[in-house]
This record gives C-alpha cells, sequence and structure tokens, in this order.
C-alpha cells in the first residue's frame, strides 16, 4: 500500500472526502482557532515592557510552554536570557539579531534555539516594527550585570495576561480559552 497514493486519491475526487467519524477523543480540549491574528485589537497585546508586547496564542501549562507573538515597536535591547528548554521562533515582521550570533532572523526565517543557550535580542535601529511567532519550553532567567534579575515561564506569562486582561476589561474566558 501507497500512503501517499491514497491520499492523492482523495483530494482528486472531493466527494468521496468524509469527516473523521471521531476527530475529538473523550476528555480532549477543543482546538484553538484564532482568525487573523495579525490583525487583532491593540488592547489585546500584553504590555510586557515599553515597546514591548506579546499577544498569547496558547498557554501549556500541564506542560510548560507557551506559544505567542512578540512585538517590538522600537529598535533596541531584549536583556540577557538564558533559556531551560527549546525555542521555535518564525519572523513573521522585521528582523532581529542576538548579540552571541553572526545571523539575523529576518522576515520568513525560522530559528531553533537549543536548551541552555544565553542571548541577547536586538531589533536594529531601522525596524520600526518587529513581530515574531514564538513557541517558548519550560523558562528561562533573565541577567543584568552578570546576575540573574529575574525569570519568566508559562505561569508568569499566564499571570501578566490575566492582570492585562482584567486591566482592559477584556473577558477572562477568552484568555482562559487558550489554556492547556
Amino acid at each position: 500500500m501507497n500512503p501517499a497514493r491514497n491520499l492523492t486519491r482523495n483530494f482528486a475526487n472531493p466527494r468521496a472526502i468524509r469527516p473523521a467519524p471521531d476527530p475529538v477523543p473523550p476528555g480532549a480540549r477543543p482546538e484553538i482557532f484564532l482568525q487573523d491574528v495579525g490583525d487583532v485589537p491593540e488592547e489585546r497585546w500584553v504590555q510586557q515592557a515599553e515597546n514591548v508586547a506579546f499577544l498569547p496564542l496558547t498557554f501549556g501549562v500541564t506542560q510548560g510552554y507557551y506559544v505567542n507573538l512578540l512585538r517590538v515597536r522600537k529598535s533596541g535591547v531584549l536583556s540577557c536570557h538564558r533559556h531551560f528548554g527549546a525555542v521555535h521562533a518564525h519572523v513573521m515582521k522585521g528582523r532581529w539579531f542576538y548579540l552571541e550570533h553572526d545571523w539575523v532572523a529576518t522576515e520568513g526565517s525560522f530559528v531553533m534555539e537549543a536548551p541552555g543557550e544565553t542571548h541577547t535580542l536586538v531589533v536594529p535601529d531601522d525596524v520600526p516594527e518587529m513581530i515574531t511567532w514564538f513557541h517558548v519550553s519550560a523558562g528561562y532567567v533573565y541577567f543584568e550585570d552578570g546576575r540573574i534579575s529575574a525569570y519568566e515561564d508559562v505561569f508568569t506569562k499566564l499571570q501578566r495576561a490575566r492582570e492585562h486582561y482584567e486591566e482592559h476589561r477584556l473577558p477572562q474566558a477568552d484568555l482562559e480559552r487558550l489554556v492547556r
């Protein structure tokens, strides 16, 4: 049996395609579907620092990860930090680089950051806005003057988002449906 051939045969005859009989197993949470995440109201972006905000997409509290869009609206440096888990990123707009590497992540770039890596994200002066999709596993610590100054993980991101939603009178249910 050739699995690829079976797939193409089904697509050749749309009337032969049937939905799966049991698409969601018992006990599973429903999918998360967010339409037009590139065009959401400004109040949905959670302020993280001056000119830095994130748009929450998923909080995987049972597995210790989160997925968001990070937006930086002015050139500058995001603090030096060390990751405890892998990070996957896809640049959607603008560009950025790490002081510790010799490459530049431009629109369309994919980056996989290894656990244990320490780096400092820089958005160049001529970039008015950078937006990158990040899938962050585990947490990370920030450094200031060589010392740990703060940490971030799925729980701190979720707490910040909850506070933001409360402050802007956004429905907490919209945020809670992103929690897995």
